[in-house]
Formats: C-alpha cells, structure tokens, sequence
C-alpha cells in the first residue's frame, strides 16, 4: 500500500514523493529496502536530504487513564544534496537496518494490530514536508515464532497485542517502548493466572522474553502481577523442545505469582517493571534440550490466530484488519501533521 502526496509545506508546484517497500515482511534486525520515487514540481528545486522514519501508534498509561500517540523509533537519511528539475523524475533506492527491538505486526500472515508506518521527510530549501507514509509489515524472528507456537500448543489463546510507552526496569531494553502480546491461559493454568502478557526485547546477541501474569492494577496503583525473565539464544532454535522450555517458564511464573500475589510488584513513574520485583531469571541456549519431532504437530497459536480461537481481538477476517491498519495510520498521522500546522 502506497500513500502519494503532493508536498503541502511547499507549495503549490511542488515535487511529489512516492515511496514504495519491496513486497512482504521482513524481520527484526533485518534490512528494510525499496525506493523513494521523485517527481520534480513546476520549477527547479534544490532536494538537502531525503529521510525516513519508523513509526509505531503507541499506548501510554498515566493518572487519568491512556491515551495514544505516535513515536519515532528510528530515523535514516538515503539521500540528498542534488536539483530536481523541474517535472523529472527521480528515484533513490534504499536499505536500512530495523532495529532488534521492532515489534512484529503478523503471526503466519495473520496481522496482531499493531500500527507500524515508514514515513517520508522531503527537505528542500529549508522547508520539510513528511510527505509520504507507508504500511510496516514485521514478522517474528525464528526464536519468536518458535516461542509464540509452544504458547499456543500448550494451549494458550491469542488476545491482542500492543505498544505499551515506558520501559522495563533491569533489562536492555533500547526502543521508548515495548510490545506486549497478551494471551488467555491454557485451561491447566486458568485457576492460577487471568492472562498471561509476552514481550521479546530481541538484540544480535539473542533474546530477553519477558513473561508477566496477571496485570490488574494500573500504572500507579497496586497490582497483583508476577514477572518472570529469561535469556534465549538466536541459534539452535530447531534443535529446543520448546513446549517444555516454554512450559517450564509458565510454571516459574506461576510460582512466582503465587508467592508474590499478595503484593504490588508494580514500582512508580513511567517504569511499570522497576526495581525488577518477582523476576525470575532463565538462560537457554542453543542445543540445551532435545529436538522434539511432535511438537509443532498440534495446532499451534498460528492456527488459534487464522481461525480466529480464544477471543482473538483484532478481527480477523478476510483481510480486514490490513485495510483497517492502513485506514488507522492514514487518519492518525494526518491528525498529528494537522496539529503541527497549528503549532506552527
């Protein structure tokens, strides 16, 4: 999906923006390519630099509440320092990292919710104009996937995911935010715990998962939640058994759940993981347990995501939530430029 747009901060006349991703996801850490496609506007106009930006629609919690706005988590310049002449085209390929953290829009081509864009910053003569926004499609990396499937073959339902603004105390986290990717209990589980929240704080190194159960309070009041952590490693992931890994996990959580239900564990400000209160701390590395043949031979969360099982929430159906994505980014960031215009 492509959004083109005259360069209003430039007038009338101005050259036109058009930037088109190379077809399908990509992953964290991977590289982001496509082309920046130009076409100069009714005279000669000096391009200073060509950038882009990643974007996420982004929940924050506060005293009166959430609310929601737009963050940048990355920004890039491909190009610049060149005149476009008057109606010629121009196109500047391009090919950027993603950070390790970025958060993943689909599972198995099924899209979670979350609102991810590129967008487009035109500079010339002075003037900036973000001119041109497009859809971001992030798919899990392979120790996520792998994660994600023993969740759902233990028995755990997809909810909804999201972009919770803050960051998570005692980790490595980068990014001014984090995912969550909140689950309903399998039912060996559903009389200790009401849900179960998954975040992955990926970097080249591996991976942290960060494991939380039953987020009642909110950000500044009492909560009754248990946090679990553990480290995974990038490779070997073929060779886990991870429905026992995975398992495993759940268990220390619950345990934890259990000796620190009477207690908030929430700490204060904008860190809801601060002082690292009921953490739990795992390390498992490539090829520490055995290849498990059977376990990807039931149906997984891929299967509870496409059939739409266990209260998925993003309404899957048909395609709709990628028209609805797209439809989301179009009138959020259209409503943040409008506010610029007034502050301006």
């Amino acid at each position: 999906m492509v959004f083109k747009k005259l360069l209003g901060s430039l007038g009338v006349g101005g050259p036109t923006v058009d930037t088109v991703l190379d077809p399908g996801a990509v992953r964290p850490g991977s590289t982001l390519t496509g082309q920046v496609h130009l076409r100069g506007g009714d005279a000669d106009f000096d391009i200073e630099h060509i950038g882009l930006e990643l974007v996420a629609r982004v929940e924050a919690e506060h005293e009166d509440g959430e609310s929601e706005g737009v963050v940048v988590f990355d920004r890039f310049i491909i190009g610049g320092g060149f005149r476009l002449a008057a109606g010629e085209p121009h196109s500047v390929p391009f090919t950027v990292t993603l950070p390790w953290e970025s958060p993943i829009t689909e599972l198995y081509g099924q899209g979670l919710g979350i609102v991810l864009g590129v967008r487009t910053e035109l500079a010339v003569a002075g003037a900036k104009d973000k001119g041109d926004l497009d859809q971001l499609n992030i798919a899990p990396l392979p120790v996520q996937e792998a994660i994600l499937e023993a969740l759902g073959q233990l028995g755990f339902g997809f909810k909804s995911a999201d972009l919770e603004y803050g960051h998570i105390g005692g980790t490595g986290q980068r990014l001014p935010f984090y995912q969550e990717i909140e689950l309903a209990p399998a039912p060996q589980y559903a009389h200790q715990v009401n849900e179960i929240e998954v975040t992955f704080l990926a970097g080249p190194g591996g991976m942290e998962v960060v494991l939380e159960a039953d987020k009642r309070g909110g950000l500044f009041s009492s909560g009754h939640d248990a946090v679990t952590r553990f480290s995974v490693s990038h490779d070997g992931v073929d060779h886990q058994d991870w429905n026992t890994v995975v398992d495993g996990w759940i268990r220390q959580l619950v345990e934890h759940r259990a000796a620190y239900g009477s207690q908030s564990v929430h700490g204060h400000g904008h860190d809801p993981y601060a002082h690292g209160h009921g953490y739990g701390d795992g390390h498992y590395g490539g090829g520490e347990h055995h290849h498990d043949e059977s376990r990807r031979s039931g149906p997984g969360m891929g299967t509870a995501i496409a059939a739409g099982a266990a209260g998925l929430a993003v309404g899957v159906v048909g395609g709709m939530v990628a028209a609805e994505v797209v439809d989301e980014i179009g009138d959020f960031f259209e409503d943040e430029e409008e506010e610029g215009d007034e502050e301006d």
